[in-house]
């Protein structure tokens, strides 16, 4: 056979071929014809990585498909509101929930979700070809059922870090100053005390010298479960408290009576510590949550804070927002003596790894439409620009991005942190009565904040009150 020949017939195989392969090119165009006329509906807490979500990748997706997607961002509480009474009621109001790393056991437990794995085998048309649920970090683990089915799709995940300002850390005078009144060099924190005699410093530092400046953040709201969580997710387990105290292998015990840490020394030890830096702390602290903590930060009203690492990024580059651009410094939460190794042993966590997905109710009126928004937030390839916007990682692809790469030097190595040290954190305990204990501990919790109740006798409260729930509700016998 000639060359002509030749290549005569490998042309004519491939134009056969070519008419039996479906066109993935043009998968979503495809796809979003069979639903057209489809308008999605899905509900949000108003975060950076939510807003992208409403802001680029909605927009993108219609233009896709021609499915249009509302996005309703809201405050923390009122979007879990709307979420489960939606949900409770069957009403069929939303599409797409977000879902909280640490609701999703409860939200199993009540069968509010699609399971996305079996509804994709289901009905092999609806599967993208650029989805696939291996790519996603470790991190997908917790939104997956007994079975090891997917009911939620990661759509941030990030851990609470250690901000500190490096333009006065590194500044000859402030050294100067600190070594003179500590003996010590000034370096970010590695222990508890470390981080008390800096806050300290810097507070007493700023008066003295007229400065809008103290030595940390606080996030102590007095009505809010921003403070409970602040406690029990990044102060606690840094003394070596873990899962809120309450040990789940031991009939649910919260107290030291009955063999938990809620009311333990360690536990009463971290209180009084988080109190202090509340003192000293800038006075909105008494009314902040996890969003004023970054504002806060951003502002350049504080030293160092514990801060949400899906704020990192604005507040390390985006001067119309943050005051501190270019001079933000990233380092692990300081912990008592023993905790990095109980973490490092899978025994325990230095601090929080926070995230969520989005899932489908099961009372949708457009699972299909739905599904397919739920895989084109979950590709490969949107992942890079989302995560420079909103420092949060879900597949593991997105680490090798160039833009990450290039913000990851701005940030001071925020993503590495995340790659490497993400085993060190944890999210909440998989305890499907997560909010019914928050509930019934917060008000003493925040009554500990007002004062009305001293700390050591607070949380003898709490752990007593904990119990008293988790018995109510059939877990502690």
């Amino acid at each position: 056979m000639n060359v002509k020949i030749k290549i005569g017939a490998v042309a004519l195989v491939a134009s056969l071929m070519a008419g039996t392969v479906p066109a993935f090119a043009d998968f979503w165009s495809d796809a979003g014809a069979k639903l057209k006329g489809v308008t999605l509906r899905g509900v949000t807490e108003s975060t950076p990585p939510s807003n992208y979500i409403k802001d680029v990748l909605a927009p993108e997706f219609e233009q896709k498909t021609g499915i249009k997607v509302e996005i309703e961002t809201t405050s923390w509480d009122q979007m879990y509101d709307k979420a489960i009474k939606d949900m409770e009621a069957k009403t069929g109001i939303y599409d797409m929930v977000y879902i909280e790393q640490d609701i999703v056991y409860a939200y199993l437990a009540r069968n509010f979700l699609v399971d996305i794995t079996q509804t994709l085998k289901g009905d092999p048309s609806l599967k993208a070809p650029d989805f696939d649920e291996t790519k996603f970090t470790t991190f997908a683990n917790y939104f997956k059922g007994a079975n090891g089915d997917l009911f939620g799709v990661p759509m941030e995940a990030f851990i609470k870090i250690y901000l500190y300002r490096k333009d006065l850390f590194d500044d000859p005078k402030i050294k100067e100053a600190f070594k003179a009144a500590t003996g010590k060099d000034l370096a970010p924190a590695k222990t508890h005390e470390d981080y008390t005699q800096i806050a300290d410093f810097f507070t007493k530092y700023a008066k003295d010298n007229s400065l809008e400046l103290w030595g940390t953040t606080a996030q102590a709201h007095t009505g809010h479960p921003a403070s409970w969580y602040e406690f029990f997710e990044s102060v606690a387990p840094t003394f070596g408290v873990y899962n809120w105290g309450i040990d789940a292998s031991n009939n649910y015990a919260a107290s030291v009576a009955n063999g938990g840490t809620m009311n333990s020394d360690k536990s009463k030890e971290a209180l009084k510590y988080w109190l202090h830096l509340r003192d000293i702390a800038p006075p909105e602290s008494a009314a902040s949550t996890w969003t004023e903590v970054a504002t806060t930060f951003a502002a350049g009203r504080a030293a160092q804070g514990l801060v949400y690492g899906e704020n990192a990024a604005w507040i390390a580059s985006d001067a119309e927002k943050s005051k501190v651009v270019g001079n933000v410094g990233v380092a692990l939460p300081p912990v008592a003596d023993g905790v990095i190794a109980e973490a490092e042993a899978g025994k325990g966590y230095i601090g929080y790894y926070d995230g969520g997905a989005f899932g489908i109710p099961v009372t949708s009126k457009s699972k299909e439409a739905a599904l397919l928004f739920l895989q084109y937030i979950g590709q490969d390839s949107v992942q890079g620009g989302w995560a420079v916007a909103a420092p949060r990682i879900t597949n593991t692809s997105t680490y090798e991005d160039p833009g990450v790469k290039d913000m990851d030097a701005k940030l001071g190595g925020y993503y590495t942190m995340l790659k490497d040290d993400g085993k060190l954190f944890a999210g909440a305990p998989p305890y499907p009565f997560h909010a019914q204990v928050r509930e019934a501990t917060s008000p003493i919790f925040y009554r500990i904040l007002t004062g009305e109740v001293g700390p050591d006798e607070g949380l003898d409260q709490m752990a007593a009150a904990a119990e008293a729930e988790l018995q109510n509700l059939g877990y502690r016998k």
